[in-house]
């Protein structure tokens, strides 16, 4: 009769949950959502970049993304977090980097110079796993990856632009052109609202932007109608309801979800009254930016706190030698010792 040979512990930690299944269920139709839109770009709405480099962008964003997880893996010393999950672990893994690199793509233009799209989307997806900070005990990456590769080549390419935005609705007409938008608005509504609870976030980015240009028209002259009427655009709509709403980088309390939304509108009226161009982008990047610090600070200030706690413990034990301090319920265990509750009965019951 043979046994099987125990099998030997591995000294490698497994993977952890990387998103909760409401984030995963929404990165889900947001991958479905802007895979369906490329396609309908590509062959309906007008598109300008070549068919192939969506293709590019995609290949590009997969392999940042498992190559550095890999490298991450090892230095933490745990399993990759696209294995042990089968097919669709790998998949659900792949999600952020699908949605990065199609954005990417899709909203900027680079003439006919691939390799900036490539470094671009090579900056959104690195990004993640360098510029991070502490929330909640874990730490997360606090730039949004698409919007970051969008500003760092506009930074770094002068020659480069963001897309057209009549690209969206380029070969329709006859009502389309405002059916796009609307179906857009529809499906992020349900997505914010029921998946990402981001709602509160994007009421006040749009309801800041109309503030802001209206007060640009008081103060600078500024055309308040030419001003809003960029609300009416299918890229607005889409970087209200997809980009500036992204969960992973943005405050999930209602208060911060109105200041983040409300201060990248600001930021944006700020911008473009000292004469910023697309400042829709650099205002978002500036914002995530300024959240990062005080993410940073927030932690190092906690820290602090607690390392005077421990430190007031400390000496409170040395003074007294009860480590409760006789403040109520005393903690120390001799009791004989005055200091305790028994010992205080004790001594009461004497007297």
């Amino acid at each position: 009769m043979t046994t099987t040979p125990p099998t030997p512990p591995t000294s490698r930690k497994a993977a952890t949950p990387y998103h909760s299944p409401k984030i995963v269920k929404a990165l889900r139709r947001f991958a479905i959502s802007i895979s369906v839109l490329n396609i309908l770009g590509y062959t309906v709405l007008g598109f300008e970049q070549p068919w192939t480099w969506p293709l590019v962008a995609l290949l590009t964003a997969y392999t940042t993304e498992i190559v550095l997880e890999i490298i991450a893996a090892r230095v933490d010393g745990r399993t990759p977090r696209f294995l042990g999950n089968g097919r669709r672990g790998f998949m659900e893994f792949l999600y952020p980097a699908h949605i990065t690199g199609l954005a990417v793509n899709m909203l900027i233009y680079v003439n006919d110079m691939v390799w900036g799209l490539v470094f671009g989307v090579i900056v959104a997806i690195g990004a993640k796993w360098v510029l991070r900070a502490p929330v909640r005990g874990r730490m997360r990456h606090f730039m949004n990856p698409s919007n970051l590769g969008i500003t760092v080549i506009l930074l770094a390419f002068p020659w480069a632009s963001i897309a057209p935005p009549y690209q969206f609705t380029e070969n329709v007409d006859g009502g389309v052109d405002w059916l796009v938008p609307a179906v857009i608005i529809v499906l992020g509504t349900m997505l914010n609202a029921k998946l990402t609870d981001r709602m509160w976030l994007v009421l006040a980015w749009v309801g800041g932007f109309a503030a802001q240009a209206v007060i640009r028209g008081l103060l600078f002259g500024t055309s308040i109608p030419a001003a809003l009427a960029m609300m009416t655009g299918v890229a607005f709509v889409l970087f209200s309801n997809y980009m500036i709403s992204d969960p992973g980088t943005t405050p999930s309390s209602r208060v911060g979800q109105i200041a983040f939304g409300g201060g990248t509108a600001a930021m944006y009226g700020l911008l473009t009254a000292l004469g910023v161009a697309y400042g829709i982008f650099f205002a978002t990047a500036l914002i995530c930016l300024i959240r990062g610090t005080y993410l940073w600070v927030a932690d190092a200030s906690e820290r602090g706190r607690l390392a005077r706690e421990q430190e007031k413990r400390v000496d409170m034990v040395r003074d007294t030698g009860c480590a409760g301090g006789c403040a109520g319920a005393c903690t120390c265990s001799d009791p004989a010792d005055p200091h305790t509750v028994v010992g205080r009965e004790k001594v009461v019951a004497s007297a």
